[in-house]
């Protein structure tokens, strides 16, 4: 395979997992973060990272509305819910400590 579709297909594959999580709103990413270690904030950093690596500036918030399609405070709004003590807990676990 060539270096341009496999960047056209794992672009394909991203934007249909951040499609999949945007119709997925009752999936917290605190929930995500406990089972997978990465939630929605970690893949609207890693696309923000990419885009300040090409040199193209990108703010923490302008990397979570370009994931979310919404700014973070909005998506927050609508959508998360308290994580309950034992979530917390359990991410306090099995966070990386730094």
């Amino acid at each position: 395979m060539d270096k341009q579709t496999r960047t056209e297909l794992e672009a394909a594959a991203f934007r249909r997992l951040r499609d999949h999580l945007a119709e997925r709103t009752d999936v917290q990413n605190i929930d995500m973060m406990n089972l997978t270690g990465f939630c929605r904030n970690c893949l609207a950093r890693w696309y923000q990272e990419a885009a300040n690596e090409r040199g193209i500036e990108m703010t923490k918030e302008q990397g979570r509305e370009a994931f979310y399609g919404m700014p973070y405070e909005d998506f927050k709004n609508l959508n998360q819910t308290d994580a309950s003590p034992e979530k917390l807990a359990e991410f306090e676990t099995k966070r990386p400590k730094d």
